[in-house]
């Protein structure tokens, strides 16, 4: 079944409300956390909004945070989040960024004390209506094994980079440093469906696609699978993020990220505070004239576009088509939620006296 938007959105920020948010952080979590549906990116969206309401009643979210820088230079900034929704933190750091990089040039912002931060697209994406080419990462639940491991120790690790065009559609690459996100396992399990090969291990390390093997005991694998399809590649790039995010800031890091899954318990000897995001901010005049260089991100993306495709395939993708295309639809025709998903939702408003009709 198909949920209007504006029905989703109302719903999604009383939750939000009734959890102590104050109004613009009710409004800009919702915001967040419905772009998500929006561009077809359904594990990170409503799916997790009974997620966030069981980690403030297990007194790890802060619902009315004090977001403040606590060390700064001209170019860059450390965001302590107070344990606030990340869904909150995060717009707030990213502004920062943005606003340091008007000044200097470019802006890098890493957060500590943090809580999971929804899709970290919308994030980068914050920075292009100031013709500024965004960066956003964060570093989540340890469910991911490295290479040649049994043991988890690192999240899902998002990276996403938002370059404005002129034309065209921005390009916004948003993905997952591991073969799929957690929450692609969380639909699978809804949906009664076996993971595709290459995305888990089980607890021995041996491959598997029982969509419970995570929870089972196993875990994630890296972006590429195994070794011989590139998965030190996949590591290496979570490790990244990871580092920037967390060990730059002062968050948890590895395997004492406090997990944003149910089915985990925060670490009782944290290295850290929270988790941890980092975001970049690059004024594109800082490098050559915008419009030049939008000019140019509009040919090369005409180019790609016109490239000859491959059997069975009738065009090539920009970063960011799929979720723009599936963005105008879902506005339009109203956003699919899954039965197990609706039922999550309802049982949650019945909870707060927020009634879920449509």
């Amino acid at each position: 079944m198909n949920f209007n938007f504006e029905g989703l959105f109302s719903f999604t920020k009383n939750i939000f409300l009734k959890i102590g948010c104050p109004e613009k952080d009710a409004q800009t979590a919702t915001e967040v956390l419905l772009s998500a549906d929006l561009r077809g990116v359904d594990s990170h969206g409503v799916a997790r909004l009974s997620g966030y309401v069981r980690l403030w009643e297990a007194g790890r979210i802060n619902a009315t945070p004090n977001v403040r820088v606590v060390h700064e230079t001209p170019s860059t900034a450390v965001v302590d989040g107070d344990a606030g929704l990340g869904l909150v933190v995060a717009p707030i750091a990213m502004q920062i960024a943005i606003e340091k990089a008007k000044i200097a040039g470019t802006g890098w912002v890493s957060v500590k004390n943090s809580n999971h931060y929804g899709i970290a697209g919308h994030h980068a994406m914050q920075a292009l209506k100031d013709d500024m080419i965004g960066l956003s990462m964060t570093n989540a639940s340890p469910l991911v094994s490295p290479t040649f491991s049994k043991e988890r120790l690192l999240g899902t690790n998002p990276i996403a980079v938002a370059i404005p065009a002129n034309e065209e559609p921005a390009f916004v690459a948003d993905m997952a440093t591991t073969t799929a996100a957690n929450g692609k396992l969380e639909i699978l399990q809804r949906k009664d469906e076996q993971a595709p090969s290459g995305w888990i291990q089980d607890s021995e390390g041996h491959p598997t696609t029982n969509p419970y093997g995570v929870k089972e005991g196993g875990a994630l694998l890296p972006l590429g699978g195994d070794k011989e399809h590139g998965s030190h590649k996949g590591y290496a790039l979570g490790s990244i993020v990871d580092i920037f995010s967390a060990v730059l800031s002062g968050a948890n890091y590895g395997p004492w990220v406090p997990p944003f899954v149910a089915f985990l318990q925060p670490d009782p000897n944290p290295v850290g505070d929270g988790i941890g995001h980092f975001f970049g901010a690059m004024r594109v005049d800082a490098f050559r004239p915008a419009d030049e260089f939008k000019d140019h991100m509009d040919n090369w993306i005409k180019r790609f576009r016109s490239a000859k495709t491959t059997p069975g395939n009738e065009k090539v993708l920009i970063p960011g088509d799929p979720e723009r295309e599936l963005e105008q639809d879902r506005m339009k025709n109203g956003i699919p939620l899954l039965k197990p998903v609706e039922d999550d939702l309802r049982t949650l408003g019945e909870k707060f006296d927020v009634p879920f009709k449509f």
